[in-house]
This record gives structure tokens, sequence and C-alpha cells, in this order.
């Protein structure tokens, strides 16, 4: 059996097969004869010292020793063209890898899919991002590959006793991911990179007898004693009812349509934690020189990032979705509305570093929503992007104060450059933000500048809002069915349904719903 051992690297040596040998050797106190071969396992950036190392786990075999089994394929497919049908509603992580198991235990996925493929999508986002022009059935967040395909990638969570999340990992290895992410603590794809993986992803399911039916939202269902049909409206705004064995609803944390739709026909629905606040956008190289000591990189150090937590009047504040050598993009699904997200693409070579910094929102914050019921705190989310809406000029400019002033309370003069292409105003952030939400944001950023020295700059952007860190809703079922309790054949799924919190979790939470769609409709 190979022998595992924690080795460290200077940045400048980490693709150097020599050096990666001479530290093994000096780890293990090993001769060169008594090692055949070296496979690094896992790794990650150490930069608590005076220079950053990297620190890796690798396996040593020796000569005649067996060496670390390869890993399995990610999926066994087959054809299942004539296999019981199972309608996917949502082309996201949850829904793509809810498909590929479908497939593998022999179930046929129609994927129900409200916005358009990778590429067509494109088109959206250029209409917002230039024009201001909001499609709300495809942009940053509604479309293949849903909201992280182009909101950055990333594929850290600590969910990893969820599910098989190695089988998520090599599944999109096989489908065009760099190898990297099998072995870094932080994996990241980049926005640049997913839509091939995909369009990848998509062909493998049409070519095993998948269907994919872009543009086709769901407007109603049939809800008796079980739900027994969707309707569905195509492109072209004709409609059409789609029976099948099972439902797996996988819509994504902006398909409010879609709550609203489940309660109105008796579905029961439920209020869950969230959070809100800004994205918070600084120099890149000032982030460097703060983590690495230097504003100046070395080689194969990548742009740095932080995470950053406070207690603040008896709530969290914290950074969230970090994107280092990132973008800030405008992520509104509807017209009228202004929120804001974070991206990076695979180099992450902007010249720029974001952070969604946000507080959890509680019962007394929805107090002047209390009339919405179960719906207070989309009402609550909501107002937020319309107050940063109405701020504005009408278009997706975004109100924004450098960071000094926003703890300030105070309008901005002028606000430093910023990636965000439709461009910032000035604006009282303080006033359009809930209080209950400023106060806190206001104290927080304050206890990161004590807690990450330089951090609390002028040259930083804070822009609002950062608002759909997840679904103020959940779509509830059974911990062991997966079943919705009123609706046996309804499967809700991912982060629209409040069981997911980013790319990674979605697949493994879209793994976990076919087995159980499986066991149900193949009584396995």
């Amino acid at each position: 059996m190979p022998t595992t051992l924690e080795i460290k690297l200077a940045p400048a040596d980490l693709n150097d097969a020599n050096a990666l040998r001479r530290a093994v050797l000096r780890q293990g106190n090993l001769t060169d004869a008594a090692v055949a071969d070296i496979v690094v396992n896992r790794r990650s950036i150490d930069a608590r010292g005076a220079r950053p190392v990297y620190r890796l786990r690798v396996d040593v075999t020796g000569p005649g020793e067996d060496p670390t089994p390869e890993s399995p394929p990610s999926f066994q497919l087959r054809d299942v063209a004539d296999a019981p049908a199972v309608v996917v509603v949502g082309c996201g992580p949850a829904g793509m890898f809810a498909a590929l198991e479908l497939i593998e235990l022999g179930l046929r996925p129609i994927i129900i899919e409200r916005g358009r493929d990778v590429r067509a999508r494109r088109r959206s986002l250029r209409a917002i991002q230039q024009f201001g022009e909001v499609d709300p059935d495809s942009n940053y967040c509604f479309g293949e590959g849903g909201a992280g395909t182009y909101s950055d990638g990333k594929l850290y969570t600590r969910s990893l006793k969820r599910g098989n999340y190695l089988k998520a990992l090599q599944a999109l290895v096989a489908h065009g991911a760099q190898p990297d992410i099998l072995i870094d603590a932080h994996p990241h794809i980049g926005s640049n990179k997913l839509p091939g993986v995909v369009a990848n992803l998509r062909q493998t399911i049409l070519d095993h007898g998948g269907e994919i039916r872009f543009g086709h939202r769901v407007t109603d269902l049939e809800y008796g004693e079980d739900l027994e049909a969707l309707i569905i409206t195509d492109p072209e705004g004709s409609t059409y009812r789609l029976p099948a064995a099972a439902y797996v609803l996988a819509t994504g944390h902006s398909a409010r349509d879609i709550y609203y739709l489940l309660h109105e026909r008796g579905l029961r629905i439920e209020a869950k934690p969230f959070a809100l606040g800004v994205r918070i956008e600084h120099p890149q190289p000032l982030i460097d020189r703060i983590q690495y000591g230097r504003a100046e990189r070395e080689e194969n150090l990548p742009a740095s990032s932080y995470k950053l937590v406070a207690q603040v009047a008896e709530r969290g504040v914290f950074s969230f979705c970090m994107c280092p050598g990132g973008l800030v993009v405008p992520a509104a699904t509807a017209p009228g509305e202004i929120v804001v997200n974070g991206m990076s693409l695979s180099r992450r070579d902007s010249p720029y570093a974001n952070s969604g910094t946000v507080v959890a929102v509680e019962t007394e914050d929805l107090a002047p929503y209390a009339e919405h019921g179960v719906f207070a705190g989309l009402a609550f989310q909501q107002a937020v992007e319309r107050a940063m809406f109405a701020s504005g000029d009408g278009s997706q400019r975004a109100p924004a104060q450098r960071l000094p002033d926003f703890a300030s309370g105070k309008v901005s003069r002028d606000l430093p450059a910023t990636s965000y292409i439709p461009g910032l105003h000035a604006a009282p952030l303080h006033e359009l933000l809930p209080a209950g939400i400023y106060s806190r944001l206001q104290e927080g950023v304050r206890v990161f500048g004590r807690k990450m020295k330089g951090y609390y700059t002028e040259e930083a952007n804070v822009i609002g809002t950062e608002s759909r860190t997840s679904s103020p809703v959940r779509i509830p079922r059974d911990r062991k069915s997966l079943q919705h309790p009123q609706a046996a054949s309804l499967f809700p799924c991912g982060e629209g349904a409040g069981f997911a919190g980013g790319i990674l979790s979605a697949a493994m939470d879209g793994q976990n719903v076919a087995r159980a769609v499986a066991a149900k409709v193949l009584q396995k």
C-alpha cells in the first residue's frame, strides 16, 4: 500500500517534478531507490508564514508495491430512450446531475429549462451588461447550467457527507474541467470554462436518450391526491400537458413564480433563513499584499482570497462567495431590480477582488412584510432590490459607496474604478438598505478592517445589493424518501428547494434525489 505524506513546496517549485521528489525523500526520510511513484491527492495554499507555501498530501509507492488504484468512471451510463420518463425541472447542476444519475439507474430524464442553452445565453448576458435589458427567462441565474455557469464555478463545499462529491468532480473532469479540481482544496473551474463543460454534459444526456427542452417553462400543474402532470408553455406561447412517472423540481434560488404556483395549488412551502447585504470590491494587488505580504505574486501563486466573519448585535456578518481576480456582474432576474453577484474566469487575472458581505435576515427584519406570510422573505428581498434600482437612472448601474463612506453613512463624492460593466453611481446605501441590515454591516466592515489590516480602505467599493445568497423559501421533503409530504411523485431538489448552497452541493443533491426517484419508480 502507498505511504501518505504531508509535504511543503515553494510556489516556484509547484510544477517541478524533481523538487517534489526531493521534498518527498526529505520528509519521508527515504532513499531515491525506495520511491517508485508519487501521486498528489490534495493541494492547498498556506499563507500564514513569512512566505506562502503549498501544502501537498501525496501517496508514495515503493518498487513492487501496488500503486493507488484508479478511481472508477464517474457514471456507468446506458441507453434510456425507451425507459420510463422522469421530468426534471431546471437545467442547473442539480437538474443535470439528477439527469445523469437517472440515466445510470435506467430512467429517461426530460429536462424542462425556461432559459437558453449556454451559447445563446451569452446574448442575454450581453444585453444586461451593455444595455441594461433583463430577460426574465435567460440571465445570470436562469439558463443552461444554472446560476453557477456564468458566476464563477467555485466547487468548494463543506457538505461532503451529503453525497458522492468525488463522483461529481470526476464527471466534471470527464466533460472538460481541468483535473486539478480533483486535488485542490478550493476547486474552481471558471466562468470561461464552465459553459463548455455544461455543453458536454448536455450532449452526454442527449446521447443516452435523455431530452432537454430549452425555452419551456412550467406555468401550471395538475394536483389532486398526487402531482399528476405539469402544464408547460413553449417558446411560441403554446401550452401542453406533460405527465411522467416522477418530477424533480430543481429550479434554483430565484424561480419565485414556482413558489407562488405551488402555494396556489395547495402544496406546502416554508420560510427559511437567508442573508442579504452588499458586494465589496478591492483592487486585487491590495488583497495580495495583505495576504501574501507583497503585491507582486510569485510564480504559481493564484490571486489571493479571504474569508471574514464577525458577530454584531447577536447576528453573523460574513464574507460570501469570494471571487479573487474576479468581476462583479448584474444578476437581476426581472426588470426594475438591481442584484449583483461575483464571478472569476479560470485564470483569475482580473485586477479586482470581490466578495459578498452579508447579514443573516431574522424575523424582526420581516415584520413589515408579515402580511405576505410564508413569502415575507421574498417580499423583503424584492423590496431591497427595487429600492436599489429606483436610486439610479433606470439602467443596471448599481448604487455604491467607498468603504469608509459606507461605514460613516456618507454619500461618496466619487468612486474608485470597478469591474462592474454597467457602471456604478454614488448613492446612500446606508438609507437604501434596511436599518437592521445596514447597522450590522456598518460595524462588521470595521471589525473586518481590524482583523485584516488594509481591508478598510477608500480604494474599496461597496455595491448594492447582494440578495440572492439563497432562497428565502424551502420546498419541504421527507428526510428519507425525499418526496414532498403532500405529493409522492414530486421530489424537491437543489438550491431552489433549500437543500443545497452551490454547484457541488446542488450536484450531489441531484444525485441523491435521482436515487430516491428510482427507488419509487423502479421499486428498487
